[in-house]
């Protein structure tokens, strides 16, 4: 049963349909508190007895309340912290808030600018998931843009120290976040020595997603590679998150550095920490081996 007939149905389960007739999970749904077709996807929020409030679109699960915290401070604080210094950060996508609320966390960043091409993901989100953005949204230093986000890198004027690609899957809205055109329109919106980090799937699941953004991502910046964090509702293995940046040094700090860094920032995290920061770019020997993959250095080499 698919999931827009198991909630024709009113049946208590949503069974995600991203790997469908292959591999899957479904979620018990408790209660539904919203559905409706958006004008870019169909968008479902409903409770869980065991994730809380989790939130779907076209069929795919994109985040709950009990696991959020594993993805959203992995792909905040990472590059973040390995900056070091940024004062501006832009946020694609993310609507239901998370890497907003954790972003705004950091009170050396100065101006965040959040583009997000459904506004009724964020409003939705802001009633109906309101532990995710946990009032980040009213933050001074937004500035929150509907917009597809491939438009918005080819022809802004704005220039950033950290980029943070919140997508979904490379299919309907997200798919445009995955192409050449993308990565070279954040490529001109860094600042010197900035980095791009950005969703990028379920390696053992979706190996194709890695060696493809590894190619699109090589010829504009000097140094590419992968971080990894097993996040629970992302089913099938560890998400992979891509990295990349002209500087290979932020790469390679230490842990103590990073754990200096980690304690003048005065943040408390649940997953996050500077051990695991270092620890998440050594890949596994699987992912090394994947085509395109030869030259991406281990942390630490």
């Amino acid at each position: 049963m698919s999931h827009t007939d198991s909630q024709a149905n009113d049946s208590r389960r949503y069974d995600e349909s991203l790997y469908k007739g292959i591999y899957g999970q479904f979620f018990g749904m408790d209660e539904v508190l919203f559905e409706n077709r958006t004008e870019h996807q169909h968008l479902v929020i409903f409770n869980n007895q065991r994730f809380g409030r989790v939130m779907a679109l076209d069929g795919v699960i994109q985040t709950t309340e009990a696991d959020e915290f594993f993805y959203h401070e992995m792909l905040t604080h990472v590059p973040l912290l390995a900056h070091g210094n940024a004062k501006r950060v832009l946020i694609i996508g993310g609507g239901d808030g998370g890497m907003l609320r954790e972003v705004c966390r950091h009170e050396s960043v100065e101006h965040i600018t959040q583009v997000e091409i459904d506004r009724q993901v964020v409003d939705m989100c802001r009633e109906f998931l309101p532990n995710h953005s946990a009032g980040a949204y009213d933050d001074p230093r937004l500035n929150l843009v509907i917009s597809d986000g491939l438009d918005y890198v080819r022809n802004s004027t704005d220039k950033f120290d950290v980029i943070i690609s919140d997508c979904t899957d490379p299919i309907g809205p997200g798919e445009a976040l995955f192409t050449s055109e993308f990565y070279e329109g954040c490529k001109r919106c860094l600042n010197e020595g900035g980095v791009l980090v950005a969703q990028n799937g379920v390696v053992f699941m979706q190996p194709e997603e890695v060696t493809v953004s590894a190619q699109r991502l090589k010829p504009y910046f000097d140094d590419v590679s992968f971080y990894v964090a097993a996040v629970p509702t992302y089913v099938g293995g560890q998400m992979t998150f891509a990295w990349a940046t002209d500087n290979p040094a932020l790469r390679q700090l230490s842990v103590e550095e990073i754990s200096r860094r980690f304690e003048q920032s005065g943040l408390r995290c649940r997953y996050y920490t500077p051990a695991v920061h270092v620890g998440s770019f050594a890949l596994p020997q699987y992912v090394l081996d994947l085509p395109g993959m030869a030259d991406t250095q281990q942390a630490g080499d």
